[in-house]
């Protein structure tokens, strides 16, 4: 079936949803890069080295946090879970900033990034969820929601990773690094909030409560009480997204070396914003070809555009000339970043998508971790080169990854059945 239209689309949520939604997640775009200028400033570290592994704690925390609060909402709903992360991630961002300004070592600094990064809760993921429950209200069109709001939950997410860094920069360049991290906090405080009481979470809470009912009678007979997580294709689709995360974490990294370099540390957020400009527009038009090439194609294609594309960046000395380079890299990442949630989805079981969809976001951020980790420590030895390397890497290894796995563990699309799953939840709007 065909992807449907984004405005039929935004009618089935709400308005408010769409655009609660996405202003709810840069705090965690703002925070990773706010965290690595504020700990490389000269108000506490002044080294690129410590900034990285401070940004870098930030998205491993995230990574360890989002899994465990992903599999509670599965069985509790997402309500009060997203308000306590909401609270906790916003209120630890702030302090974050007031530590610094007070003289904090960087070490510290980054620990309370790292505990407001735990807590930070993962919007997009939690938002695909309730897309998903919306769809399934609908079965005729369930597959047409499904590739269309996963199309813009993942353009979404560049576009957050895009204005984000690009807030972050402008913060950093007229008031400073402590400023963005306090509007971070603010944002998060507000519109995490704002999402987690959303209509819509409804949905959610009701089927939360039929999982639990489904995993008590399980308890009390022989059979297993859960579901396996990882099933093949969950799997794949996870390692496939822990290298998107290093190609994040790096080209953050280079870029933010390459600008410091060049006496404009405050452009980093800009530059890196280009990169996810082209990558949101690309995801944005996805649906128009997801009838048109299956998934396995679709995962072949953009895992060697990946590969491709990075390539350039080992020859990139200029700002002016790393800027055509990532808008063009930028065409190949939320195609890519679509097409594997989509094989995440469809594999998953279906007790366990919270489950599922967090720990394909968190992974995302490990690779962040892990690739600004290495990149920083690469560009305190020999510049943004040997960061912009970890990129290519990584580019390298998910092409290898798609062309090697794709086919084995790319599931079928799922029909609904009315005779196995006559219930159906009800459709919460604005």
């Amino acid at each position: 079936m065909a992807a449907i239209r984004y405005r039929t689309l935004f009618s089935y949520s709400g308005a408010t949803f769409v655009a609660v939604g996405f202003a709810a997640r840069l705090p965690l775009a703002m925070s990773q890069l706010g965290t690595m200028l504020l700990v490389s400033s000269p108000m506490v570290a002044g080294r690129m080295g410590p900034g990285g592994i401070a940004a870098g704690a930030v998205a491993l925390a995230n990574a360890i946090g989002s899994p465990l609060f992903g599999g509670l909402t599965d069985r509790r709903g997402q309500r009060g879970l997203m308000i306590l992360q909401a609270m906790a991630g916003g209120i630890a961002l702030i302090v974050e900033a007031v530590v610094a300004v007070i003289g904090a070592p960087w070490p510290v600094v980054a620990a309370i990034g790292a505990v407001a990064g735990f807590f930070m809760p993962q919007i997009g993921t939690m938002a695909r969820v309730r897309w998903r429950q919306i769809a399934a209200a609908r079965p005729a069109q369930r597959a047409g929601i499904l590739e269309t709001s996963f199309a813009w939950e993942g353009s979404g997410d560049e576009a957050s990773f895009a204005l984000g860094p690009a807030l972050t920069g402008v913060l950093a360049v007229a008031l400073g690094p402590v400023w963005a991290i306090v509007v971070a906090g603010v944002m998060l405080l507000v519109f995490g909030t704002w999402f987690a009481v959303h209509p819509t979470v409804r949905l959610v809470k009701a089927t939360a409560r039929a999982a639990s009912a489904r995993s008590a009678a399980a308890g009390s007979s022989s059979g297993p009480t859960r579901e396996r997580l990882f099933t093949p294709g969950v799997l794949a689709a996870t390692l496939g997204l822990l290298m998107i995360g290093v190609i994040f974490g790096s080209v953050q990294t280079g870029t933010t070396t390459l600008a410091t370099a060049a006496g404009r540390p405050g452009l980093a957020g800009l530059l890196h914003a280009v990169l996810s400009i082209g990558s949101a527009t690309a995801g944005l038009l996805l649906p128009r070809l997801a009838h048109r090439v299956g998934l396995v194609g679709r995962w072949r294609v953009f895992a060697t555009a990946l590969a491709v594309l990075t390539l350039p960046l080992l020859a990139v000395n200029t700002l002016g000339g790393l800027l055509p380079e990532l808008l063009v890299l930028g065409l190949a990442v939320a195609p890519y970043l679509i097409t594997l949630y989509s094989v995440a989805e469809r594999a998953a079981r279906p007790s366990r998508i919270g489950a599922a969809m967090t720990v394909l976001a968190a992974t995302t951020s490990l690779g962040y971790s892990l690739g600004a980790s290495i990149a920083g420590q690469l560009a305190d030895w020999g510049g943004h080169t040997p960061a912009y390397a970890v990129t290519v890497c990584a580019g390298a290894i998910a092409c290898l990854l798609g062309w090697l796995v794709a086919r084995r563990v790319t599931p079928a699309p799922r029909v609904h059945d009315p005779r196995k799953h006559p219930g159906r939840p009800t459709v919460v709007t604005d």
